[in-house]
């Protein structure tokens, strides 16, 4: 199991790039536009396993090995905390220390702690990780009565209505409006969720959104705040676009100011969280934001095989709706597998037997147990599997529970280890164990009652065994990777992987929502429960419902490097009534199916220039901007001022001096006019750059550094009249 990339828990670090250049190298044609794109808005779009993270990262790196985005001036933005650390994992190993790439609310938080006192006054109200029993403390206050599920159900609907920017009084119609299934009556909902918002307010706590929340507060109301923000990150990237959320794109908005050196990436195909308020639409209309923006599509399929692919283009060339005319029809890079299998089974015990006895067979034929999945459309299907699994002695991990260093097994194993680790030479338990691998085995068989052999059975007791021994086999892979290394280097490790949520592997197959597997790969995977009502699930009734219903099942295809295998039940339990069919989405794909009427191919890769200039629907975009390079010797260029000349400074310049000086003396009334410095219309370099060029269209002019879009609007027009040699009226006559 990886995210993105493939490779052993203790990998050997490639060499730093020797030069900026050399930072290029291995990316293919696509990559390399993304990667040198850096000036102005950029939307990449990604479709899975073409090597966005790969693309975005080599971006930066280059940007920066060229000496043309400064590191500390780059905030790099994701989702997740272990998105974030590989970013910045892969960075270093790129030589581009020092660029921030962190979580929204990571991001957020940090400015948050550092402006609020500056802003309101005192140290910023403790943040609650959990706001569950915040809300069922205010049902409480109202003397509502809430189950388990309602519980949490009600609490995602804050949630939602907290990132969608809802107040409690709108939320009915919101809802409405949204087609949100709302657990309990709309005006009850409203009525909790002011109540939770009194509660948050009265025991002076603030919850992860609040964390947004605030922050878009803080920098909405002072200008000079969002001023120092904006004086320190020049240069945005956001991964995974398509999951954006309306409070996100504000708090990016204010970010941004009025700039627009940003480059944003994701795939509108695999937008499956819209139930949180992510929305595709920030991507999909990023070019009618941007005019000018560069748009490099991804389609070059490095994870999985052709087989693997086809299926995945088979599903969205079914779909519908407006991200479906946007898909990327992938392009498999890797040799040839098996195709995908399909079985029926009679109920949900024989599926999951029969996966469980294909997982044993693939594991004795010598593909690694992590790098087997199966994944399903609720967690409530897990507990079957994990039997299944359990009879077969098949060891496995579930995905998407508790985060793996908050479990209490392993906080336990680590106080266990932190003591060993500090006074080892008291502890009997290490008298006879030299080797790093057999004092975490002693440490954790005395302490946590770790045992060599699996228990028997499913559930609690063997989740807390494989947790356990996810650590002994992180301790000999340590081990293995540098030898002589101590106890304490092992605490080390620990900490160091529990800061960025960075989990050892556990040594068996992978148990996961179709969610939870999102930016994630194997192997090998089995898609379950794979049927009408389970997928598209029952509550998924309007078209845009089962349309991501749709996305979802092309997310858990994409998941696969080689081998895919679906299955699904007739009925739930031995001698059911057989009330299943096959879910809809794999008809005209499965076998003896008829084959529905597709769509059109999808996108291909490639670049599209956005449209820039005096006439923003009819002028072409200028060519990409890519890092400069001497027009003379060839060279890259770092300095700013040989940038906007787009020559060295001792390369020869056939500059038109009487075109130089008309433009220094139309600058001279142009500023006169607006009351401002004459740099601040145009600088001395750049009108040296236009006379060098002498553009004759507005595509031309904007491909000079120093001519912002805002200023090809506004001056673009008498720049060209003048490179044309035309009188503009009340220009000054220059002998």
């Amino acid at each position: 199991m990886t995210a993105a990339t493939h490779s052993p828990l203790f990998p050997q670090v490639p060499a730093v790039p020797d030069s900026a250049d050399a930072v290029l190298e291995g990316l293919d044609p696509e990559q390399r536009e993304v990667a040198t794109a850096l000036r102005g808005p950029v939307c990449v779009l990604a479709g899975a396993g073409t090597g966005k993270t790969r693309a975005i990262t080599h971006r930066i790196a280059y940007g920066v090995r060229s000496g043309i985005l400064q590191p500390a001036s780059v905030l790099a933005v994701t989702f997740t905390n272990r998105a974030a650390g590989e970013m910045r994992g892969r960075l270093r190993q790129l030589g581009a220390q020092g660029v921030q790439a962190r979580t929204f609310h990571s991001a957020a938080l940090r400015q948050l702690q550092y402006f609020w006192p500056k802003a309101v006054g005192g140290s910023l109200p403790r943040l609650v990780d959990r706001k569950i029993q915040l809300v069922a403390d205010a049902a409480a206050g109202l003397g509502t009565r809430l189950d388990r599920g309602e519980l949490r159900d009600v609490t995602g609907e804050i949630e939602w209505c907290k990132v969608t920017q809802t107040i409690p009084a709108d939320y009915p119609f919101a809802a409405a409006k949204a087609g949100r299934e709302a657990p309990r009556d709309p005006t009850e909902i409203a009525h909790l969720y002011a109540a939770y918002e009194d509660l948050k307010r009265d025991r002076a706590v603030i919850d992860f959104e609040d964390v947004l929340l605030l922050t878009v507060a803080v920098l909405q109301d002072r200008q000079d705040i969002a001023e120092q923000v904006r004086a320190q990150y020049q240069h945005f990237v956001v991964d995974e676009y398509q999951d954006v959320s309306p409070l996100q794109q504000r708090l990016l908005d204010l970010w941004l100011g009025d700039r627009d050196d940003l480059c944003v990436v994701g795939d509108a195909s695999q937008t499956i969280y819209s139930f949180t308020g992510a929305t595709p639409d920030h991507l999909l209309d990023f070019r009618a934001r941007h005019p000018g923006a560069t748009v490099v599509k991804l389609v070059r399929d490095y994870r999985s095989t052709p087989q693997v692919v086809r299926l995945a283009n088979g599903l969205l060339a079914q779909a519908h709706g407006r991200a479906a005319d946007h898909r990327l029809e992938l392009v498999s890079q890797r040799p040839s597998g098996p195709e995908p299998g399909y079985t029926e089974y009679t109920d949900e015990p024989a599926e999951a037997e029969g996966a469980a006895r294909r997982i044993r067979e693939l594991i004795d034929a010598g593909v690694p147990a992590a790098e087997i999945a199966v994944l399903f459309r609720t967690n409530s299907q897990s507990e079957t599997y994990e039997q299944a699994l359990a009879d077969a002695g098949v060891p496995y991990q579930l995905r998407g529970a508790e985060r793996f260093f908050d479990r209490p097994e392993v906080r336990k194993a680590g106080l266990a280890l932190r003591g060993a680790a500090r006074f080892g030479g008291n502890d009997s338990r290490l008298d006879d164990v030299v080797d790093l691998p057999s004092q975490v085995r002693a440490v954790l068989s005395g302490e946590g009652g770790w045992t060599i052999q699996p228990p028997a059975g499913s559930g609690a007791v063997r989740e807390r065994w494989e947790s356990l021994t996810a650590l002994v086999n992180l301790a000999r892979d340590l081990a293995a990777a540098r030898p002589g290394a101590t106890l304490a280097d092992f605490v080390a490790e620990l900490d160091e992987r529990a800061a960025a949520q960075h989990a050892p592997t556990v040594q068996g197959v992978t148990l996961a929502s179709l969610h939870a597997a999102k930016g994630l790969e194997w192997d090998a995977v089995f898609l379950v429960g794979v049927a009408e009502g389970m997928l598209p699930i029952t509550y998924a009734r309007t078209d845009e419902q089962i349309e991501e219903e749709r996305r979802l099942l092309y997310v858990g295809v994409t998941r696969a490097r080689e081998r895919l295998h679906v299955s699904w039940s007739l009925s739930r339990s031995p001698g059911g009534r057989h009330n299943r069919r096959p879910s809809r989405f794999l008809d005209g794909l499965r076998p003896g199916t008829t084959p529905t009427v597709g769509r059109s191919a999808g996108s291909v890769g490639g670049v599209e220039r956005g449209i820039r200039g005096v006439d923003a629907t009819a002028v072409p975009r200028r060519a990409q901007r890519t890092p400069a390079r001497c027009r003379v010797c060839g060279r890259t260029l770092t300095d700013a001022g040989e940038m906007k000349l787009m020559r060295c400074e001792d390369c020869p310049s056939d500059m038109d001096e009487g075109l130089y000086e008309r433009l220094r003396a139309w600058r001279a009334v142009q500023a006169a006019n607006s009351g401002q410095p004459d740099f601040c219309v145009f600088t001395d370099r750049t009108l040296m750059a236009i006379a060098e060029n002498r553009p004759d269209s507005p595509a031309e002019l904007s491909r000079i550094p120093g001519v912002l879009s805002r200023k090809l609007r506004s001056y673009g027009a008498e720049v060209l009249a003048i490179c044309a040699g035309q009188e503009l009226d009340g220009e000054i006559a220059v002998d």
